[in-house]
């Protein structure tokens, strides 16, 4: 990232024993650390952010051409899976279809009507 060699880290760190001194040269070190270790994790956020928006993005414009060209153009696995599903669902759907058509047919013309008539039970006419 800089290309700082061995003899400059030396120099570098035989200035800050002059300058600050040897009690303050831990102190200096720990602050110059943490403020490093910052930068890095804001540039690292940054930088997954980034990389999110740009899958989206990239999804998006994706999306958008799928729009364009249709379902018709869809790869076969993805229209199978597709098919599949309906299919699925048509039978959920559907559950008490089971039985024969002929079945149903033979117990429609079974149905018998009753004899009697309800009674009325309209209050108008007691009156």
């Amino acid at each position: 990232m800089f290309d700082i060699g061995f003899w400059e880290l030396i120099l570098i760190s035989v200035m800050g024993l002059v300058i600050l001194g040897p009690e303050r040269l831990p102190g200096a070190i720990r602050s110059v650390l943490a403020v490093v270790r910052k930068v890095k994790q804001s540039v690292s956020s940054v930088t997954t952010e980034l990389k999110q928006e740009l899958e989206l993005d990239e999804l998006h414009q994706n999306l958008k051409k799928a729009e364009q060209q249709g379902l018709e153009s869809l790869n076969g696995d993805l229209s199978e899976s597709f098919e599949t599903l309906k299919a699925r669902a048509e039978s959920v759907t559907r559950p008490y279809q089971k039985s024969s058509p002929e079945q149903n047919q033979h117990e429609a013309d079974t149905v018998t009507m009753p004899s009697d008539p309800p009674p009325e039970s309209s209050q108008e006419d007691k009156k």
